[in-house]
């Protein structure tokens, strides 16, 4: 088999997502590149997945809990930010998976390789569009001010939450090509990767990315940006001593969300260039974006512990409703519990349905 050739049939194969050790890609000027990957590099992937994992778990259970110990009063924002505590929970539980994967072959079979991707795949659409759907909701409350609305709402809320779960599972299905796979150079190693064959292959793999960039990534963003903006803008009119802090919570919604995922996105697309022949594709430059590919993504995997932090604990109605329930089961005291209620009542309702 020609050098060429030999190049060609192991990019094929080559471990797109990142989450793998990747193997050696042969250059017509070198003959070789090394692995990116080395064992430590694995056991800090393993630690990070891991700890992320019991972050998330932990954060969005509790979001959940108080969520719906108090659905007699939920709103549209709490059922978006119920929906999105599921996103990221189930986004969690594919973490152990990969950390596993990281030190050792893929074990858990071909059939468990096809559910754990689509269902990452899944929640990756479904916690980012639910992030667009929540900013359009509080522009909506604050800009429009239509909480004269709020008997209807939430029954027409489930119906938009029910839709974008479809979305997420239709743009998630080509995930399914997944599968166990053992590579031609590495006999004894065992990987979870996309297997495709044919010359449709490589455009398969450009024409899904270009659309994750677009539909997971490019239109949620715009959506936040300017749903935020107007909001900002109205409270920037609107009097009170707590719009200051509610500007800084919407502000930082949008940095968590650009700092998370922008990198990402950035070096998929350049990836996806080099991959479409648009830029070179060396060795040299196959290396570095490799690496940039590992790195933001475990930035990225951040973000579904960062959720609960930034749309829960640091929003005054659900810090209030978290207090309430931890001082029915006894676990802080009910006067600890009124004198940070007495702290916060001075927050407007606009300020308030914020997060």
């Amino acid at each position: 088999m020609e050098l060429v050739d030999l190049e060609k049939w192991q990019i094929m194969f080559y471990n797109y997502s990142g989450l793998e050790q990747s193997p050696n890609v042969l250059d017509p000027e070198t003959f070789a590149c090394a692995p990116i990957v080395n064992e430590s590099i694995n056991m800090t992937i393993s630690f990070v997945y891991s700890l992320v994992c019991v972050l998330a778990m932990t954060g969005n259970i509790a979001v959940m809990v108080v969520i719906l110990y108090n659905r007699r009063t939920i709103s549209s924002t709490d059922i978006y930010l119920l929906h999105l505590a599921v996103a990221d929970l189930l986004f969690s539980v594919t973490l152990p998976f990969w950390a596993v994967d990281a030190i050792s072959d893929w074990v858990f079979g071909d059939a468990m390789c096809k559910i754990i991707s689509l269902l990452q795949e899944v929640n990756f659409y479904s916690g980012i569009l639910l992030l667009a759907c929540i900013s359009v909701d509080r522009y909506l409350s604050i800009v429009y001010s239509t909480q004269t609305l709020k008997h209807k709402r939430p029954f027409r809320i489930k119906w938009f939450c029910a839709a974008v779960w479809v979305l997420a599972i239709v743009l998630s299905l080509p995930i399914l090509y997944k599968g166990e796979y053992i590579p031609l150079e590495d006999a004894s190693k065992t990987i979870c990767y996309e297997i495709l064959d044919g010359k449709s292959a490589e455009t398969w793999r450009v024409t899904t990315r270009f659309l994750q960039h677009f539909i997971g990534f490019l239109i949620p963003l715009a959506v936040m940006i300017f749903c935020y903006s107007a909001t900002i803008w109205k409270l920037c009119q609107t009097k009170g001593f707590q719009k200051q802090k509610a500007m800084k919570v919407i502000i930082a919604v949008v940095l968590a969300f650009l700092i998370c995922w922008l990198p990402n996105n950035i070096s998929v697309f350049i990836d996806t260039l080099m991959r479409s022949g648009f830029i070179d594709n060396s060795c040299g430059r196959r290396n570095h974006i490799d690496r940039a590919l590992i790195g933001t993504q475990i930035l990225g995997f951040l973000h579904c512990c960062i959720n609960p932090i930034l749309y829960a604990f640091i929003g005054v109605k659900f810090r209030n409703k978290l207090l309430q329930l931890l001082a029915t089961k006894g676990i802080i005291k009910q006067r600890e519990e009124s004198r940070c209620q007495r702290s916060t009542s001075s927050t407007s309702g606009l300020t308030s349905s914020t997060v």
